[in-house]
């Protein structure tokens, strides 16, 4: 039991921190110059990566975790920053916002069985 409990506050604290990154992401989207309307019109853009479901959960995946995967974003805001970019600098701002806000709700890279199959554990019930 003494586990369980540990394992769950540990879990709150990475949320803590995605949450944490989440709010980085939306202070560097203030850096630039946008409206703010912008920042959550293109939040939820790397989620169109989930169509490559619609060809099979293989390619579903491989999709869904490049664009999900935190290095991607650094790279790409590294690239902005080195060829003073704000739009590839807004891309990356969104790529890792999304990624912190994915994971601050629960929803982890996917394994290439089932969508609902991540590396934080299954979305919601196993069927």
């Amino acid at each position: 039991m003494e586990d369980r409990n540990q394992m769950q506050k540990i879990n709150k604290l990475l949320k803590l921190e995605e949450l944490g990154q989440l709010i980085l992401s939306i202070f560097l989207f203030s850096q630039l110059d946008y409206s703010w309307w912008v920042f959550p019109a293109c939040l939820l853009l790397p989620d169109l990566s989930m169509l490559g479901y619609v060809i099979n959960p293989r390619v579903g995946a491989a999709l869904y975790n490049f664009f999900h995967h935190k290095l991607l974003a650094i790279v790409v805001l590294i690239l902005a920053y080195w060829l003073d970019s704000q739009m590839l600098g807004l891309s990356g701002i969104i790529l890792f916002g999304h990624s912190a806000m994915d994971r601050a709700l629960g929803y982890g890279l996917k394994f290439n069985d089932d969508f609902k199959h991540t590396h934080l554990g299954w979305i919601g019930k196993k069927n």
